[in-house]
C-alpha cells in the first residue's frame, strides 16, 4: 500500500491528516517513512494502537476536530468503499476544509459483480482479525471521477500497482483491483 502511495505522492508535506486511520499503524508508517513532517490519525472507532508514537483523535464522522485550513495533506486509506454513498462527498468537502493541498486516496476499484464478490471477501479477511469495518460499496472508475468533481477536487494522478499480489492471489484477487489517487482541489 504504501508503494502504491509514493507513486502518486506530490511533494514534502508540512503536516498530514490520515482520515479514517484505523489501528494508527498506516499513519505512524507514513511518518516513518514519507516527505512528512507531521502525522495525525482520526476514527470512528478508537482502535488505535497504545504504542504508537502519532497523535490520534476519535471523531463523529461528520466534523473534523480541526481548525479550517490546518493541514497541508490528508490520506484515506481503503476507507471510502466503507462510507456510505450519500456521506462521501460530505467527507470529503469536510476534509477540503481542513486541508489545503492533495488528498491521496489508496482504495479499490471495481469493473462488475464478480469484483464486488472479490473485494468483500478481501474486506473479510482484512478486517473481521482487527474489528474493522465490513459493509461496503465499491467504485467504478466513473463513480470515482464523479466523487471527485461534486467534491471539489480533480484526479490529477492515479496508479493501479503492477505487484500488489502475487501468484495464487493475484489470479483470485486481480491487482486492477487497488487503486491510489491523488486528489487536487479545484
Amino acid at each position: 500500500m504504501l508503494d502504491s502511495l509514493r507513486e502518486v505522492w506530490a511533494a514534502r508535506h508540512r503536516n498530514l491528516l490520515d482520515v479514517g486511520g484505523g489501528t494508527g499503524v498506516i499513519a505512524q508508517a507514513m511518518a516513518e517513512l514519507f516527505p512528512v513532517d507531521e502525522v495525525q490519525a482520526v476514527d470512528l472507532v478508537d482502535r488505535f494502537c497504545s504504542s504508537l508514537s502519532v497523535p490520534t483523535r476519535q471523531y463523529d464522522g461528520k466534523t473534523l476536530p480541526f481548525a479550517d485550513a490546518i493541514f497541508e495533506a490528508a490520506t484515506l486509506n481503503n476507507v471510502v468503499h466503507h462510507v456510505p454513498v450519500t456521506a462521501r462527498s460530505d467527507l470529503l468537502r469536510e476534509i477540503r476544509r481542513v486541508v489545503t493541498g492533495p488528498l491521496y486516496i489508496k482504495d479499490h476499484e471495481r469493473c462488475g459483480t464478480l469484483d464486488n464478490l472479490r473485494l468483500m471477501a478481501l474486506d473479510a479477511i482484512g478486517n473481521i482479525p482487527f474489528g474493522g469495518m465490513i459493509w461496503a460499496r465499491y467504485l467504478t472508475r466513473a463513480e470515482w471521477e464523479m466523487l471527485a468533481a461534486n467534491s471539489g477536487y480533480r484526479i490529477a494522478c492515479r496508479a493501479t500497482p503492477a505487484r500488489y499480489r502475487k501468484s495464487l492471489g493475484a489470479l483470485l484477487f486481480p491487482n486492477r483491483l487497488e487503486v491510489t489517487m491523488r486528489f487536487e482541489p479545484v
